[in-house]
């Protein structure tokens, strides 16, 4: 069992967590609402996939693609965070990725 209290090893992340911690979403329920309903596409080792599943897996290095308002995003995972803190450092979690990159 691991020390970390939402179950996680320090390889990877909830996708739902992973995007409330980045501050993409203001609560854990809105981001995984989000997933479920609209989606995320998540690019891993080379293999990209949709996904409506909170509790998918995320790992530095991967790519992830999903709609927020009018624009769609697509970020680097850089860091997996350890909590949710300020925006500097959720910052720091994500590069944004130019369209179409």
């Amino acid at each position: 069992m691991t020390d970390d209290p939402e179950g996680e090893d320090a390889s990877s992340v909830r996708l739902d967590i992973w995007l409330w911690r980045a501050r993409f979403f203001r609560t854990r329920a809105l981001s995984a609402e989000h997933v479920r309903k609209s989606g995320v596409r998540l690019s891993h080792a080379g293999l990209t996939r949709r996904t409506d599943k909170p509790g998918t897996t995320l790992a530095a290095g991967d790519i992830v693609t999903f709609g927020k308002g009018a624009n769609i995003l697509t970020v680097e995972v850089l860091d997996l965070g350890t909590r949710r803190g300020p925006a500097e450092v959720a910052r720091s979690l994500y590069r944004p990725l130019e369209a179409g990159a």
